[in-house]
């Protein structure tokens, strides 16, 4: 029997449907998944007969929980150019994304992290569901929020996109509406509706036939959790250093504040220190400069120590034990930061 591909392609009129096909994977993605999305984003680019783009996943569980970080990470025991190519073509493919002259409609009903973030947010909508479970999760497995977390964190609301960068807060849909991470709410029984009217409607129109489906569709996503701690989290998350915020949350007292505190205490000490960095340097550069700043991000990563580690922890072993190396902040010299923002020469990323 031969397998069925990893990523589904079809045409409803003149909607393009990618359907991410590992659910059993979480809809993890890999290279190939990769490449074959760019091919067809291109091909489609430039076909008449496509109006509009949708992104789902298959299966109950996710639309895509993120890059295969476990590929990646064997491939780095074994010298595998995959630890290069992966990002490369990843973050290309998220500038393809980005820079998509045709409506670009993610549906992130069920889990959405990191890499299936990447695959969403820089999109023309995104499209929140009942099941909706989003996060930036990479300071727990010794990376930082990447896939252009540089450019679209700092540009959330006050400080969310710090506190949900160091501490991986997932936001269900509500939140995701709240912060301007989804541009709609659809009850997940009605995402199949949101695809049949959009392959019916006349997509000549663009975003406006789009947007029309979107609105008509919508619904209220309840009360966002998040919504109470916005303040809180615009305070305690304002610190320029790690340190300063994790001061600041245990000077705070409050429940809400200590539960914060005590999650960064897990993180690995060197990936929110560049995490900090990154999102302080990408506030002021665009899509591209942070794409090819985070590529030289991911290639120190992948030097270093605490991305093998937290890949062992979390999905080899695990035991969810990770020893992070340097231990602690105070370990984590300007140099160690420095360095992960270092040219790449003939490496670098370019466009």
């Amino acid at each position: 029997m031969t397998e069925e591909p990893e990523v589904l392609f079809e045409q409803r009129g003149a909607l393009a449907i990618i359907t991410l096909n590992r659910p059993k994977a979480l809809n993890a993605l890999t290279l190939g998944m990769v490449r074959a999305l760019q091919e067809r984003l291109d091909s489609w680019a430039e076909d008449a007969s496509v109006g509009a783009v949708l992104i789902q996943g298959a299966g109950d569980k996710a639309f895509c929980a993120g890059g295969d970080v476990r590929a990646v990470w064997y491939a780095a025991r074994e010298g595998g150019s995959l630890t290069r190519e992966f990002f490369y073509e990843e973050y290309t493919l998220n500038r393809t994304i980005h820079r998509y002259a045709k409506p670009f409609i993610a549906l992130i009903d069920k889990v959405c992290m990191g890499g299936g973030v990447g695959l969403s947010i820089h999109g023309s909508y995104r499209v929140a569901g009942d099941r909706t479970l989003l996060a930036m999760p990479e300071t727990a497995i010794g990376l930082f929020p990447d896939v252009g977390g540089g450019w679209f964190l700092p540009r959330l609301p006050g400080r969310a996109g710090v506190w949900m960068s160091l501490t991986g807060a997932r936001l269900a849909a509500a939140d995701c509406v709240e912060l301007g991470v989804a541009t709609h709410y659809v009850p997940s029984a009605q995402h199949e509706a949101v695809i049949e009217r959009l392959a019916a409607a006349d997509l000549s129109a663009g975003k406006a036939a789009v947007e029309r489906v979107l609105s008509e569709l919508s619904g209220d996503p309840g009360t966002s959790e998040i919504k109470a701690y916005r303040s809180d989290i615009d305070r305690l998350f304002a610190g320029g250093t790690v340190e300063a915020i994790i001061e600041a949350l245990r000077a705070d007292g409050g429940d809400w504040a200590r539960q914060q505190a005590d999650i960064l205490d897990t993180r690995s000490p060197t990936s929110m220190k560049i995490t900090l960095e990154q999102l302080r340097r990408g506030s002021e550069l665009d899509l591209d400069a942070v794409l090819q700043m985070e590529y030289r991000m991911s290639q120190a990563c992948m030097e270093g120590h605490d991305f093998h580690e937290g890949i062992r922890a979390v999905l080899v072993d695990k035991d969810h034990k990770p020893q992070w190396k340097p231990a602690t902040l105070e370990e984590v010299d300007e140099a160690l930061v420095e360095r992960h923002f270092a040219p790449l020469g003939e490496r670098e990323l370019r466009f």
